[in-house]
């Protein structure tokens, strides 16, 4: 095993590839981050959800088991960094609030409790009468729910952030560049961007939904196809000091992460596309689902869409494979990446520490 650490290039800026690169430089790796636009792919997008319980689905029981650990992870990646740059990342526990819209909505709301109660988790039936403070601005004809604990949620732009800080006093270079190949050259690491070629001990691939640089794409044995979601920013409801708010709505699952001072975001969609553009029908859709379960937006201020694209892998499980023995790719996180990001992190620290 390398006695000592050495250097380390990370591709790929986005919220795995940067706590991947803080975590391998709190360890004394020398870390190069390769990214022209870091943090603007599906991260840029991300709502910042912790939410092992809520993400819960058919047939992901494994992903549920992994996720279960995220929120501990977090809680240590902030210790970490407050550590380096003596700021704090808030994470907000205030768990999930589940509920239905129409009839229908609400057989969903026990479909998904008969799945959640199969992997052992405990939810709570609550009821406007019995919690009248967890509906608020919520649809007078929404009486009943499921509250889950366990869930969070932090601010993705904050943790970017305090990231890039923590780079800055670690040390980490930063090449906003796009590598267009990598592979290994006499047991070290390459990588060729558009302009220039950098060398490493050990390479980490976190690229997201976009390919992987030409050298070890045909290498690789995992595939990930681009899934894209949208997000709408909106200003003017204040659910903060309340559960996160999730719902069916018209079998179109919906959700509203709110945070202090009335800033909100509104989320679900998901396309099997790669075209970042704002297309008027989802965006009717999406805005006109939030208005009937939270009929307060009507007056809300509509600040901002983004968009990013999230990497599903053929399982919809994320996995780390390892090209040429000296690169780790991490990628197949799909509508988890934030989620799973501070061990992600840990696996690419695992993954460097078993270097020979």
């Amino acid at each position: 095993m390398t006695s000592t650490p050495g250097d380390a290039l990370v591709v790929g800026g986005g919220i795995i590839g940067a706590t991947s690169a803080f975590r391998l430089a709190t360890e004394g790796w020398r870390v190069t981050l390769y990214d022209p636009e870091p943090g603007s792919g599906a991260t840029y997008a991300a709502a910042g959800m912790i939410a092992p319980t809520a993400e819960i689905a058919p047939g992901e029981e494994e992903n549920y088991r992994l996720q279960c650990g995220a929120l501990g992870a977090w809680r240590e990646l902030a210790r970490s960094l407050y550590d380096v740059t003596g700021e704090t990342l808030t994470i907000v526990e205030h768990g999930t609030l589940l509920v239905g819209f129409d009839a229908s909505d609400r057989r969903l709301v026990a479909q998904y409790e008969a799945v959640a109660t199969s992997y052992g988790v405990r939810s709570h039936r609550v009821t406007r009468a019995t919690h009248p403070d967890y509906f608020q601005h919520v649809s007078p004809r929404v009486s009943e729910g499921l509250y889950l604990e366990g869930d969070a949620w932090l601010d993705p732009d904050h943790a970017m952030s305090l990231l890039t800080l923590a780079h800055e006093a670690l040390g980490v270079s930063l090449v906003r560049e796009e590598v267009v190949l990598a592979g290994v050259d006499n047991s070290r690491v390459e990588v060729t961007t558009t302009e220039r070629r950098g060398l490493g001990d050990i390479g980490v691939l976190a690229t997201g939904a976009r390919a992987l640089p030409g050298g070890v794409a045909q290498r690789a044995d995992h595939v990930v196809r681009p899934v894209r979601g949208m997000t709408v920013r909106v200003q003017g409801v204040d659910r903060s000091a309340q559960p996160t708010l999730r719902a069916f709505v018209r079998g179109r699952p919906l959700y509203l992460v709110s945070r202090p001072g009335g800033y909100g975001v509104l989320g679900a969609s998901s396309d099997e596309q790669r075209e970042l553009v704002v297309e008027a029908g989802e965006l009717q859709r999406l805005l006109r689902d939030a208005l009937d379960i939270i009929p307060s937006l009507e007056s809300a201020a509509l600040v901002e869409t983004r968009q990013g694209l999230r990497p599903a892998s053929r399982s919809l499980s994320p996995f780390v494979e390892v090209i040429d023995g000296r690169w780790a790719w991490l990628s197949g996180h799909y509508r988890h990446g934030v989620t799973l990001a501070p061990l992600a992190a840990n696996e690419a620290l695992s993954f460097a520490r078993s270097v020979r």
